[in-house]
């Protein structure tokens, strides 16, 4: 039986559910069963859900409401869907308290790591000391444009045997400061923080790029994080 990987969606207006099929696709190549999550206010249903669930797949989308890590606003916030923030910020807790994998993409790496307790910059442009790379990339998403440098002593490396590997880049905003617990796995070569992982659980692994994207053209490397996705629920 395949197990069942919960993924997050968005909302457009916060009326219209969206997500990209490449979510999908990736979950159902890795050898999973793809669950769509709305994005509920009601907490007996989000608990439910991590109940019913294997593991968790946490999506890209838009910025990141940053009262949630004790800031207010920066000129250069774009649009934040409040109703989401609350799911996801609930939905990672208590799949974090229940141990069960966790792979957060973009939108989604940012949101785990402000769950664990850690924050983020609210433009890298901005915020970060080191003048960035283009990190929101003018290219097919299916385009690979800058690199990561892997830490060999990491997850993340175990799962890839790289020490370097190409990404797309979709953001504005990224990690700051990891959550406790959590530490970096990967970063560009600006210094941003393209990767990080969990030492307190069995697999949690937040990437910073759209690995749905490169999978669906046929990326091999993208497809091993998926099914380390689901290979992880299976050892539970």
């Amino acid at each position: 039986m395949k197990v069942k990987i919960g993924i997050t969606t968005g909302l457009e207006g916060e009326q219209q559910v969206k997500l990209s099929q490449d979510n999908v696709d990736a979950v159902v190549q890795a050898g999973g069963l793809p669950l769509l999550l709305p994005n509920v206010w009601e907490e007996d249903c989000i608990r439910q859900m991590v109940t019913e669930l294997d593991g968790l797949l946490v999506t890209g989308g838009g910025d990141i409401d940053p009262t949630l890590f004790g800031e207010e606003p920066h000129p250069r916030l774009g649009t934040i869907t409040p109703r989401r923030d609350f799911f996801e910020w609930q939905l990672i807790r208590l799949f974090l308290e229940a141990n069960k994998p966790v792979l957060a993409i973009c939108r989604g790496c940012q949101m785990l790591n402000i769950a664990a307790g850690g924050d983020m910059y609210q433009d890298i442009e901005a915020q970060h000391g080191t003048p960035p790379l283009q990190h929101t990339q003018h290219a097919p998403k299916t385009h690979a444009s800058h690199y990561v440098h892997i830490a060999k002593s990491s997850m993340l490396y175990t799962i890839l045997g790289k020490e370097r590997i190409k990404v797309n880049s979709f953001h504005h905003q990224a990690i700051r400061r990891p959550a406790p617990g959590f530490e970096v796995s990967g970063r560009a070569s600006d210094g941003i923080i393209e990767a990080f992982e969990s030492k307190r659980h069995r697999f949690v692994l937040g990437l910073q790029w759209h690995p749905e994207c490169l999978a669906a053209a046929g990326d091999p490397d993208s497809l091993k994080l998926f099914k380390a996705l689901i290979t992880a629920t299976r050892k539970g």
